[in-house]
């Protein structure tokens, strides 16, 4: 399935959008070198980092139907706690825990192959049509 906005950084890392619906998604991505700590295990930047999309697209799926699939998503804030080293193929599942007209509330996890908890997350995000850049310029979301 394919990502319903242009975001050249999950392309780069390989992420697979694997359901997005009704206030839930799962993103997916085998973990390679390029990707690993000093250990040898997923950075944990790479789980954030997965966690903060699948938690982000949920938010997104609630709008999905509107014209151009809605407003976009940025995030306001996000925990994280790390319960295993991340290895192999990765799955994040996250789901709204509630919206308002302008925030989202989110849960995510992320589990290995074997279906172990690595790391899980809470956050939040808010719509914007546009956002705000340098010198108050407004920038479009990258549509597809």
């Amino acid at each position: 399935m394919n990502f319903p906005v242009h975001i050249p950084f999950i392309e780069s890392l390989g992420f697979e959008l694997l359901r997005f619906e009704a206030g839930e998604a799962e993103i997916g991505v085998n973990v390679v070198e390029t990707q690993l700590n000093s250990f040898g295990v997923a950075h944990g930047g790479l789980c954030m980092t997965l966690l903060d999309v699948a938690m982000s697209h949920a938010a997104r799926s609630l709008n999905r139907d509107q014209p151009e699939g809605g407003p976009g998503v940025v995030t306001v804030e996000m925990k994280t706690t790390f319960m295993r080293p991340g290895e192999g193929r990765l799955r994040a599942v996250a789901r709204v825990l509630h919206a308002s007209s302008t925030l989202v509330f989110t849960q995510g996890d992320v589990f290995n192959s074997s279906g172990a908890l690595c790391a899980h997350a809470t956050g939040t995000f808010k719509y914007l049509r546009k956002l705000p850049t340098t010198d108050r310029a407004l920038r479009a979301l990258q549509r597809r």
